[in-house]
């Protein structure tokens, strides 16, 4: 590891921290540490350094805005990857070419704003591109399958290619990458629809409405915590089964809404799992349904 760090600096790959504190890269506000986060400056850095990786077998995550993922690790002994730096943006008619480090809410503004429809659903959910591309982020009955034409990524191998919205298989909260985990994204291309500008804003205005008054948006979350099952809300059956204010040292299920779990007082990843697991337990026992997990959790 120190071998890269010194790789990282004398070869100027990017920006490198250190023993850096979490709590701003989740929005759960989880507090644990790693030892490097480092921000690839361009392509060829990142390649370089996941070449090295790789060759030394170094532990490592692509951590894109935290969005959607509960951070289960006091320590992190390795390398956490942002992609901040490839943000580019590029609009041409009604096509979107993004860089993955690009943040989600702004590019679903910025569309908006220029009349593109198709981002609204993703105007309150903070992700990256590439995190939004990844685990295929939606809501409203919409998601990132219904507007990426073609995704390019950096392969296992180390090879820049262009996957196809037919090849990245999107289905309800995963996708091709999601499930080959060694790619990772590197841009997406995006076809959007001509619209009203008008039209746009106020379904964005009306839905950030119901989001303040529906959803716990002055406590830490990641947004909902499990799938829906079918013809069903996971909400619905935690309610039911009085499970709204549970508390496991500062993580709890949100008196607002059953499905979003909030750090409530520092609580830790590992506190936010027992929580789920509880519910898990609870919900197989009383509806015999095993609910699946909408968020990721990073060991």
């Amino acid at each position: 590891m120190e071998n890269l760090i010194k790789k990282i600096r004398k070869e100027k790959l990017g920006k490198l921290l250190q023993d850096v504190s979490l709590k701003m890269f989740n929005t759960y506000k989880l507090n644990p540490k790693a030892k490097v986060v480092f921000y690839p400056k361009n392509i060829d850095s990142l390649i370089e350094t996941m070449k090295y990786i790789k060759e030394k077998n170094i532990k490592h995550i692509v951590l894109g805005r935290g969005s959607n993922v509960i951070l289960n690790f006091d320590y992190y002994d390795g390398v956490i990857i942002k992609l901040d730096y490839f943000n580019d943006l590029k609009i041409e008619n009604n096509k979107v070419v993004v860089g993955s480090g690009y943040p989600l809410i702004k590019l679903s503004l910025l569309t908006a704003k220029k009349g593109l429809s198709g981002l609204e659903f993703a105007s309150g959910i903070p992700g990256s591109i590439g995190g939004a591309v990844y685990m295929n982020a939606g809501a409203y009955k919409s998601d990132m399958g219904y507007i990426v034409k073609e995704a390019t990524v950096l392969t296992p191998s180390l090879e820049i290619k262009t996957i196809s919205n037919k090849d990245l298989n999107f289905h309800y909260r995963t996708s091709f990458l999601k499930e080959n985990k060694d790619y990772i994204c590197l841009e997406a291309t995006l076809i959007l629809v001509k619209k009203d500008t008008h039209e746009i804003m106020e379904l964005i205005k009306s839905r950030k409405e119901k989001r303040l008054a529906t959803q716990p948006l002055n406590y830490p979350s990641a947004g909902s915590v499990f799938r829906n099952p079918k013809d069903d809300f996971a909400g619905r059956m935690i309610e039911e089964l009085n499970l709204k204010g549970y508390n496991i040292n500062g993580a709890e299920i949100s008196s607002k809404h059953a499905n979003f779990i909030i750090n409530k007082d520092k609580c830790s990843g590992k506190d936010i799992v027992k929580l789920i697991n509880l519910v898990k337990d609870k919900v197989k026992k009383e509806y015999n349904i095993d609910l699946i997990l909408e968020q990721e959790i990073i060991t």
